[in-house]
């Protein structure tokens, strides 16, 4: 069996032990690591704007590709890979990946064009897309399914990587062509045209175009000259009355047999305009930069076998296209306002999130090493004693004052009744409960009890009350000594505060000096100086900085306003004393 001083003492320390065990494990979590979302690289929410202030779009789309122009604006180039190859495009989720082709990325002059097949665009609304980069281990950009329309027969880009192939699943490749590459088309790079025979498309399986389905034809065009009657944009089949779409004499034309519908308004010579042809249900409709400019009747048929595109065109081509279904007007509008250079189809989603681009906190943080969350974790520590000492004082402090401006009060009433042992207005006074929360009345406990002592053989003997000088200076010496225990207790703790403001500054400056030296350190192995890469750790160390100037502040403002309580309740006691002495010499004196 424990002895009963044992377990009073294992009682004590059990508060203790909860408090340290307590203050480890916050220390734990505060060093842990921090794991963000942007971990490995960067984030951010892009939004495809359907809206009046967008490219305003009246009909939901499903399954359309959709061009994403990347640039200075929109995009931190240099925190990708130079090619591009790390960048990852989901849907609103964040998690759903979308299919997507990089046309071209060109770092060096921090321009990209990124295909994405969207599997919804809102009619006049905002849809967003996550885009991520950055990830070092990242390798080509993953094939999650052709960046197509679903009905496309053939779809040239004509990129300088592939400059004659189709980027359909049908991967068709000119037999023959006179086009030449153009680094500066529309769209990244374009080809230019002479007049002569175009490109050839040789039949196949996937070149056709049932009649029931109807079909869309659309391209970027650069017309050298519009005076020109009979430039061809593609013939199907190549020889034959079958489908022929070109321009005569600089007006969009469509014919089909013996049939023909026209444009109203002409093309402009070297200018880059968006053509479109749409046909459905034995009409046929004719688009100039998304606009409506020619409509009329035109009986469909199977069609099928070779193609030319561009024979008798002189000008430059790209993105040449042709679908076999119909698409709507919103989906023509989309490809002409959207894929214009200064289209405003694309916007950066300002208000962030989680899922959105990620904010200059969730950088420093990410970029935080572990030294620096040890740093971090010890001032947080710090930082929980500093608020624990300043609340639990300032409460204490403020119970004090109030219970000792009580009693001061009724003493100063009943100074006499008070200082007379065995009267019935010190057992009221003893009954309140604020006296037993006012320092003042510890006070004048002691001093009351001193008097008592000295009376107690007096009223023995019969004597009348008398304190000698020699009586009054002893009671006086066990008054300084409780007063001095009162301010010991006051001021406990208060320590605390003061290695809070002194050492929580040297305390963040070590983790930044540590951290500015793992920099540097990493800047001297990798051989390149980059300022990209330099910028997030030193910022990213400073962070130890300005976690210590974040305890020291708030413990500096409330170690000296807690300094000032202290100091007016110790006022208050060394009056109380001196009071208590002098009104008890003038009552006892001998």
């Amino acid at each position: 069996m424990n002895h009963p001083n044992e377990s009073s003492a294992m009682t004590q320390t059990r508060p203790v032990h909860r408090l340290l065990f307590a203050i480890l494990t916050l220390a734990a979590l505060c060093t842990a690591p921090v794991v963000n979302a942007a971990d490995g690289g960067g984030k951010k929410k892009l939004v495809i704007d359907t809206t009046a202030s967008g490219v305003e779009v009246k009909d939901e789309l499903t399954q359309v590709p959709v061009l994403l122009r990347l640039h200075s604006g929109n995009f931190t180039f240099t925190e990708a890979k130079p090619d591009g190859s790390d960048l990852r495009f989901f849907a609103a989720d964040g998690k759903t990946p979308l299919p997507a082709q990089i046309e071209n990325f060109d770092a060096a002059n921090e321009l990209a064009n990124v295909w994405l097949l969207m599997p919804k665009v809102a009619a006049h609304g905002k849809t967003p897309v996550v885009m991520s980069w950055g990830d070092e281990k990242a390798g080509p950009v993953p094939s999650a399914g052709p960046v197509q329309d679903p009905a496309a027969v053939f779809t040239f880009h004509f990129a300088q990587a592939d400059l004659l192939k189709d980027s359909t699943a049908n991967a068709m490749t000119a037999a023959s062509s006179t086009a030449k590459s153009v680094a500066t088309g529309p769209i990244g790079a374009a080809v230019a045209l002479d007049g002569g025979a175009g490109m050839a498309l040789a039949s196949s399986s996937g070149l056709k175009l049932p009649a029931n389905a109807g079909f869309t034809f659309s391209a970027w065009v650069k017309p050298a000259d519009v005076t020109t009657a009979a430039a061809g944009l593609l013939a199907l089949p190549a020889a034959g009355n079958g489908l022929r779409i070109g321009l005569a004499a600089g007006k969009l034309e469509v014919a089909l047999g013996a049939a023909s519908v026209s444009s109203s308004l002409p093309l402009k010579p070297a200018v880059w305009q968006h053509v479109a042809v749409v046909a459905a249900a034995g009409k046929v409709t004719l688009y100039l930069d998304g606009v409506e400019t020619g409509a009329g009747n035109l009986a469909l048929t199977d069609l099928s076998g070779d193609a030319l595109i561009g024979r008798g065109f002189g000008g430059e081509l790209d993105e040449v296209a042709l679908v076999a279904a119909s698409r709507s007007p919103g989906y023509l509008t989309l490809q002409a306002l959207g894929q214009a250079a200064d289209s405003p189809l694309l916007s950066t989603d300002e208000e962030g999130g989680g899922s959105g681009e990620v904010s200059y906190f969730a950088i420093l943080i990410g970029s935080v090493t572990i030294d620096g969350w040890i740093v971090i974790g010890l001032l947080t520590v710090m930082a929980v004693i500093s608020v624990y000492v300043m609340v639990s004082k300032a409460v204490m402090l403020r119970t004090a004052g109030r219970a000792n401006d009580a009693f001061l009060a009724t003493f100063k009433t009943k100074s006499r009744a008070l200082l007379t042992p065995g009267h019935a207005d010190i057992a009221s006074v003893m009954q309140d409960p604020r006296s037993q929360r006012s320092s003042v009345y510890r006070l004048y406990a002691i001093g009351l009890d001193e008097v008592t002592q000295r009376f107690t053989p007096l009223d023995e003997a019969g004597q009348p009350r008398r304190l000698s000088s020699a009586g009054l200076q002893a009671i006086r010496t066990s008054l300084d000594a409780a007063m001095m225990r009162e301010n010991q207790r006051f001021n406990s703790g208060i320590v605390l505060l003061t290695i809070a403001i002194s050492g929580g500054p040297f305390l963040g400056l070590l983790g930044t000096v540590v951290g500015v030296m793992i920099t540097f350190a990493a800047i001297a192995a990798a051989g390149e100086v980059n300022v990209n890469s330099i910028a997030p750790g030193i910022a990213a160390a400073l962070v130890a900085t300005v976690a210590g100037l974040g305890v020291a502040i708030p413990a500096l403002f409330g170690y000296n306003w807690l300094a000032s309580q202290i100091k007016n309740l110790s006022g208050n006691t060394m009056v109380f004393v001196d009071e208590f002495v002098a009104k008890s010499a003038e009552m006892y004196a001998e």
